[in-house]
């Protein structure tokens, strides 16, 4: 059984397209298993963003100002919305999630059946003052059908756009010579809130399947040179980071955040040879023109929300509140689901939480100096960040901090983790492909419990049966059959980690360097440990 599934995996990674074709298709059956498998309206303000992709898939870039009263984290206020012109049951959107959103015992059967009428009406969305280009590109499918098979094609649109960008992470980990540790990061920087939100109508989706590109291929430059593999490796780069910038404002910080840490941990040398290929300066001019749009288009789009927060609030019992839920963002960012009414079943967190330790421990055992003080000082941002940003918008803003926000940044820590290992922990004393395999079929089992757990609760309410065999509320197709297909591609996904290391080339230098996938000639297979 090891054996065939050593020969399953070898073969799963053997080329780059046929990688890349495998780990698009597994993450995208993940992504659409959520996307089918989440009622309409079931994920945080995704009637905003499924109104603000229709309008701009008709060309409404952008439309009237309307002051909306709304409660936002406790506090009263008028939300600045954008007015559009869509067919008439697109209002019924923003209503469609209130019987059950908040209260998790109540199953999703109790929602409004979304009609289909063609009346043109104006609806309005928060998510108007965001850049149109992630609506562009997943709301044309509501030009092609109405009501809510609409619905469905955007999310999977979304998945789409989500799963290239992961199946390129996915790659270019594999390029290293040692990647089933690798491929271990990416596994753990996807989790369940990765692909549940890759599946939503929701720039949350792509901003995090961009965060781990552009982590992956900046890491993989300044950590493990190979010149034949430099310039398809700034490329990525340069894709992840157009995504990313133009998604939100906060993608250029998130950007900002993987190059300063990229560089704290680069080769000797590596820069300066970098520095003289002109398909980075290519990239820059790009990236550099993506900020200055994105720039000029928030001064553009100010938020004129009006919150009436308490006095109260100040930046300091913002930053001391903050402080004190950094456990619950951390479990956001693994898994919370729903309005996040729905967080994921403990057993998902200890895995999660669990591989993610182990492998920071075995970073800063087997880091040098320097690596280990960037990935203590990744710890710390991890709970920093999301205290300075509160802090500095809760006055204005209220307490509104998910921790699915910072997760485009977050993903870094196990990447930066897991590259340091297979970059400088020793070949032999450890059985390294025996760990990894531990690891990826727990994250797998776990992801798979995210996913029944969260069905469950749509279906039959938290204080329903455990097995939901009557079902109040179904996808299409039924609970059984997504849950067995997500679960089959989750334990799938986790082939390619399996797969045997490669023995350095003579051109790769030290052991501790990468050998570059290649197309056409393969390198003798070994396993390591």
């Amino acid at each position: 059984m090891i054996s065939a599934l050593t020969r399953l995996a070898d073969w799963s990674a053997r080329t780059p397209k046929r990688l890349w074709a495998l780990a698009f298709a597994l993450f995208f059956t993940l992504a659409a298993s959520w996307a089918v498998a989440t009622p309409l309206g079931g994920s945080p303000d995704e009637h905003a963003h499924f109104i603000r992709a229709a309008a701009v898939a008709r060309g409404q870039i952008n439309g009237p100002e309307v002051m909306v009263p709304h409660m936002v984290a406790g506090i009263e206020g008028k939300f600045a919305e954008t007015g559009v012109q869509l067919p008439e049951w697109y209002r019924q959107l923003p209503t469609q999630h209130e019987c059950y959103a908040w209260h998790a015992g109540t199953p999703a059967s109790c929602a409004p059946a979304i009609g289909h009428s063609g009346k043109t009406a104006q609806a309005t969305t928060a998510a108007g003052r965001y850049h149109p280009g992630y609506y562009l590109a997943v709301g044309w499918p509501s030009l092609l059908v109405k009501g809510p098979h609409a619905l469905y094609l955007m999310r999977l649109a979304s998945a789409l756009l989500c799963s290239a960008l992961l199946a390129s992470a996915v790659v270019t980990a594999a390029e290293w010579r040692r990647r089933s540790l690798a491929l271990l990061g990416v596994a753990a920087a996807a989790t369940p809130m990765a692909l549940y939100m890759a599946g939503m109508v929701n720039p949350s989706g792509g901003e995090i399947a961009a965060g781990v590109l552009v982590w992956t291929a900046l890491l993989s430059v300044l950590m493990s040179p190979d010149p034949r593999l430099l310039n398809r490796r700034l490329a990525r780069v340069g894709i992840g980071g157009l995504v990313l910038i133009n998604i939100r404002p906060l993608g250029l910080i998130w950007f900002a955040g993987a190059l300063f840490f990229g560089l704290l941990l680069q080769q000797r040398g590596v820069l300066r040879s970098v520095l003289r290929r002109k398909a980075l300066w290519l990239w820059t001019v790009l990236l550099g023109a993506a900020t200055a749009g994105a720039l000029l288009w928030a001064a553009q789009h100010p938020d004129n929300s009006v919150i009436n927060t308490p006095r109260s609030l100040t930046a300091r019992e913002a930053a001391r509140q903050t402080f004190g839920n950094t456990e619950t963002y951390v479990h956001q960012m693994l898994g919370y689901f729903g309005w996040l009414d729905t967080p994921a079943p403990a057993f998902t967190w200890l895995v999660w939480l669990g591989v993610l330790a182990a492998l920071t421990a075995l970073g800063l055992a087997f880091g040098r100096k320097r690596e280990a003080v960037a990935l203590l000082g990744m710890l710390v941002a991890v709970v920093v960040v999301p205290v300075a940003a509160q802090a500095s918008q809760a006055e204005k803003l209220g307490m509104v901090w998910q921790g699915r926000y910072l997760l485009p940044f977050a993903v870094g820590l196990p990447l930066m983790a897991v590259l340091i290992c297979a970059s400088r922990a020793p070949g032999a004393g450890m059985p390294w492909r025996r760990l990894v395999g531990f690891a990826v079929a727990g994250l797998a089992l776990a992801d798979a419990a995210a996913f029944f757990w969260t069905l469950r609760r749509f279906a039959v309410g938290t204080s329903g049966p455990w097995v939901p065999f009557s079902a109040h509320w179904n996808p299409p197709g039924g609970w059984a059959l997504w849950t067995a297909v997500y679960t089959v591609a989750a334990f799938a996904l986790a082939l390619p980690a399996l797969a045997r290391d490669r023995e350095p080339a003579a051109a790769d230098g030290p052991a501790s360097g990468p050998a570059g996938v290649r197309s056409g000639r393969h390198s003798k297979a070994a396993p390591v440990g």
